[in-house]
């Protein structure tokens, strides 16, 4: 997976493990492109190779010039974004070790 992303000049590419935060999944993919036809054809290429592998049906919205492209493939979530969406939904933040900071601190006004 990494080395089809990295063929297609796949930037800022980061894998999360987040099997203890979700059931969705096991891992999670982002990376970024400089346009959305760049990041429609990482998804493509990626689709293609992991069918090749043998992995079977997979689910991609936003694959029709959009900035943020969403691969599901069962264990592995994938997020292609532009830049300036990337930075938007901040998910390596939401998910990342952050997220294990955050959810151990008090929220204001709660009753903990």
């Amino acid at each position: 997976m990494l080395a089809s992303l990295d063929e297609d000049k796949a930037e800022n590419v980061v894998v999360l493990d987040i099997n203890k935060r979700a059931s969705f999944a096991d891992k999670m993919v982002i990376a970024s492109g400089l346009s959305p036809r760049q990041i429609t054809s990482m998804a493509t290429h990626l689709e293609r190779r992991l069918k090749e592998s043998g992995l079977g049906s997979m689910h991609i919205e936003g694959e029709n010039g959009s900035d943020w492209v969403l691969m599901d493939a069962g264990d592995i979530v994938v997020h292609f974004f532009m830049p300036e969406s990337r930075g938007l939904y901040a998910l390596e933040r939401m998910w990342g070790d952050d997220f294990e900071q955050a959810d151990s601190e008090q929220v204001i006004g709660s009753s903990l």
